[in-house]
């Protein structure tokens, strides 16, 4: 069973998202794209590689002139300036072309540094992604968004750069253990909430399907999440307006994932930045009670988090204000006025956000009149 669909940008195409239960394609697709005959650099890490990586090079050998393997650490803390700095040593060393490609092969770490190396290296290269995680498959591998982090701020210094490809195979979803996969949700059900109604539905009547990881399930739900997003994205490919949207959940979400140490997984906090966010919505006259009820009860449906211990609400707002969505000194915030449609306002203030923090289990501060 493949699903395939096509990004655009200014009513060109772009790109193809693919959505298949195997590798099968992938030698196909990219000899599509004509890269026969090229240097292929397969970036990985040290969990996915070994699971995956000799799989993909195998595929590719026939396709490529060569194909070269580099492995990284896995994990967040290692999506820095100083891997990237690696990664330019090894192309440089292999030769590598402004002709040739990079294949992100893995999570969303994996995709956002190899994309960042392939805007930066030689002014830029072409990518291809192959996410491997349900958080990246759902999120970071569609839309360009590319970066590492810097001390300890995420994603402050990145570009935006289009893959030529996007190739999932939702077997790879297999080999995740429950929290990691679970926490892909976050981003999914985030699709729902602020874009489509009728999906955030469907999640909601298929949540023992998509959990027990069944394939059609998860085809399906690749495609309808990848529609909401590539909706987005392709109205607003460079975050000038719309695309914001995007950020639902994430301003509060970014600043609990550094102040708890990254103990909790993105996934997890963006969901409990989407209840705080909910509860602005909410507190504002926009969502009901009852709404408000339901959005927690379908996070907590698929494991994830609605609330949070042992943080002070004066950190995470300090925290908030290092953003990247700041404009003039104010934070876009993302609100929801119902189920399905989202829109940016600039007017949350310290006090909504406090509130909110405290909503989702904060300490610290005043209370409630």
């Amino acid at each position: 069973m493949t699903e395939r669909m096509v990004i655009h940008r200014d009513g060109e195409p772009i790109y193809d998202i693919v959505i298949q239960d195997t590798f099968d394609s992938l030698r196909g697709e990219v000899e599509r794209l004509g890269y026969q005959g090229r240097r292929i650099c397969i970036l990985t890490d040290t969990n996915v590689g070994k699971r995956f990586a000799a799989q993909v090079e195998t595929l590719l050998r026939p396709v490529a002139r060569e194909v070269y393997v580099f492995t990284f650490p896995a994990g967040e803390e290692n999506k820095n300036l100083d891997v990237v700095r690696n990664l330019y040593t090894f192309l440089i060393e292999k030769k590598m072309e402004r002709r040739d490609v990079l294949v992100a092969l893995g999570g969303g770490v994996v995709g956002d540094l190899t994309g960042f190396a392939a805007a930066t290296y030689l002014r830029g290269i072409d990518f291809i992604q192959i996410p491997t995680t349900l958080l990246s498959q759902a999120d970071s591998s569609i839309g360009g968004k590319t970066g590492v982090d810097f001390d300890g701020y995420k994603n402050m210094v990145g570009a935006f750069s289009m893959p030529r490809l996007v190739y999932m195979n939702m077997h790879t979803l297999d080999t995740l253990d429950r929290r990691t996969y679970l926490s892909g949700m976050g981003e999914v059900i985030k699709h729902g909430l602020i874009r489509n109604r009728g999906f955030y539905q469907w999640l909601k009547e298929n949540s023992s399907q998509v959990k027990e990881r069944s394939v059609q399930a998860l085809i399906h739900m690749a495609l309808e999440n990848c529609r909401c997003k590539g909706a987005v994205v392709e109205e607003d490919p460079t975050e000038k307006g719309v695309r914001a949207l995007l950020n639902f959940g994430h301003t509060l979400g970014h600043a609990l994932e550094k102040q708890l140490g990254f103990s909790l997984y993105h996934g997890e906090c963006v969901s409990v930045g989407m209840v705080a966010a909910a509860y602005i919505s909410h507190r504002k006259g926009f969502l009901s009670a009852k709404e408000l009820e339901d959005v927690e009860k379908t996070l907590a449906m698929y494991d994830l988090p609605v609330r949070v211990s042992g943080v002070d609400a004066e950190d995470v707002l300090l925290a908030s204000k290092s953003d990247k969505k700041m404009t003039a000194g104010k934070i876009r915030f993302i609100l929801l006025r119902r189920i399905g449609e989202a829109f940016i306002d600039t007017e949350v203030t310290d006090e909504d956000m406090h509130r909110a923090l405290l909503y989702v289990g904060c300490t610290g501060g005043f209370h409630e009149k």
